[in-house]
């Protein structure tokens, strides 16, 4: 092979070169940017894009003279651009730029060693035949081998950096983003450093890092690695950190439930108090009617009888389930159903096994309904309804709402919830059927959701605790 052949399978290489990365690119956002249930056309055209981008600014680069952080830069400002077409969080599409750029530079640090070697085996044959042509051609495979090697790299190490963000698509808040961005950044720094130095021309001297210290063949790939090291455990401390975070969350809201439910079980205690003390009253109320009786007014008597039924319907629960936990709930959700116009049919009746716990209960029955009322004070037009049911079969106890409401219902495909449609308080949102999920994984049960025009129905099955002797 010849020079001029020799340049030009280096610049079909090097166009092979960036278009492989930009396929290692655009599969590295596909995770993140696609859904199960988007259509085969909406995919395309976003792995497209990526795909174009990469390709387009660095085939540029081809043909201009410029700076390679240049490049990268207008490539980590386009993606952030087209975020949105791409239904990813702008910080989010920024970080994983970021990700790809260090992970290549860091690669090619790894890499460079291994062609330093061929490099040295190439100098070593030339000067076994002279032979200039096959110069060429062992410089040829030698770099041929290293793209190789660094695309195989590359997409190894974007596997497991996709495999470790879980395929899930994070808003990031900009201290979480600087704080997650700190290492790769350095890394691409660092990486463009040493690829400056690897090599140096001065005063017509040609200066190799490698040849004049030699322990840098070692010290540079140990620190890509030990970068990308650090990288990795970064992110899973931040996928720990945003877990105990979101675990923390939600006992705080459990709490909330559990605490609201303890003050309207004071307020009730209250109430029985107010009969109690009724009851003690009623000889004073005989005593007043016989007395209207035997002066004849009978007027003013069926007014005082219609106060005193006034008095006590204050202190009646309309249903009666068997726990007062679940009778306060269920009658405050009664209360409010009928004050918003909606029928509501109640046919809970509490286990009779002691193998449940009443707040367990109380707070799954509860987010279930605050959930049924939300959807029906929602709705705009068409009947609004809440129905309730609660029975045991034999060691099982089922709960089962169903609701009328509008819109559609999209589900999470990692919990295989519905996803939240809230728009204010999001961070607190959407918990409330991830609670009843994790009270009935107490029971070794499950949670059916099912969607039927316009109706959400949520069956509750819950297993009979044993007691442990």
């Amino acid at each position: 092979m010849d020079e001029a052949g020799f340049v030009l399978v280096l610049n079909i290489a090097v166009g092979i070169e960036i278009l492989l990365y930009a396929v290692c690119m655009a599969a590295f956002f596909y995770p993140f940017m696609t859904s199960r249930k988007e259509q085969e056309n909406s995919r395309f055209k976003k792995v497209l894009m990526v795909f174009l981008l990469y390709m387009s600014v660095y085939f540029v680069s081809m043909l201009t003279s410029g700076f390679g952080w240049l490049y990268m830069a207008i490539v980590l400002a386009l993606l952030v651009a087209v975020s949105g077409f791409l239904d990813m969080d702008r910080g989010f599409a920024f970080f994983l730029g970021v990700l790809f750029f260090c992970i290549r530079n860091l690669s090619m640090l790894i890499v460079r060693t291994v062609s330093y070697f061929l490099d040295k085996h190439r100098e070593y044959m030339a000067g076994l035949n002279g032979n200039l042509e096959n110069v060429f051609l062992h410089a040829t495979w030698s770099y041929i081998l290293a793209l190789a090697l660094r695309i195989v790299m590359v997409f190894a190490m974007l596997c497991a950096v996709g495999h470790l963000l879980r395929k899930k698509t994070l808003k990031l808040h900009w201290k979480e983003l600087c704080c997650l961005l700190l290492l790769p950044i350095i890394g691409i720094l660092f990486a463009n450093i040493i690829v400056n130095i690897l090599l140096i021309v001065y005063e017509g001297q040609t200066f190799q890092l490698y040849e004049e210290f030699p322990a840098f063949i070692g010290i540079v790939p140990v620190v890509a690695v030990l970068f990308y090291a650090g990288i990795l455990l970064t992110i899973a401390s931040y996928q720990k950190m945003a877990g105990l975070q979101e675990e923390q969350q939600k006992h705080f809201v459990e709490q909330q439930q559990v605490h609201a439910i303890q003050e309207r079980m004071e307020e009730v205690d209250q109430f029985y108090d107010g009969i109690r003390r009724m009851k003690h009253e009623m000889r004073n109320h005989l005593t007043n009617i016989k007395g209207l009786v035997r002066n004849g007014s009978y007027e003013e008597m069926e007014d005082y009888i219609d106060r005193m039924d006034e008095s006590m319907n204050v202190f009646e629960l309309t249903v009666k389930t068997g726990n007062a936990v679940t009778d306060v709930i269920i009658n405050d959700k009664q209360k409010r159903a009928e004050k918003q116009g909606i029928p509501f049919v109640s046919e809970f009746s509490y286990p009779r096994s002691d193998g449940y716990n009443a707040y367990d209960i109380g707070i799954i029955v509860n987010n279930l309904l605050q959930n049924a009322m939300e959807a029906c004070e929602k709705m705009t037009e068409g009947e609004k309804y809440i129905y309730l049911s609660g029975r045991q079969q034999k060691k099982f106890y089922l709960i089962h709402v169903k609701n009328s409401f509008e819109g559609e219902v999209t589900f999470d495909e990692e919990t295989n919830l519905p996803r939240s449609t809230k728009e204010k308080d999001t961070s607190l949102h959407g918990i409330g059927l991830s609670n009843v999920k994790r009270e009935v994984e107490k029971y070794m049960g499950d949670v059916d959701i099912r969607v039927k025009k316009n109706e959400f129905r949520v069956t509750v099955l819950l297993q009979e605790k044993r007691e442990k002797h």
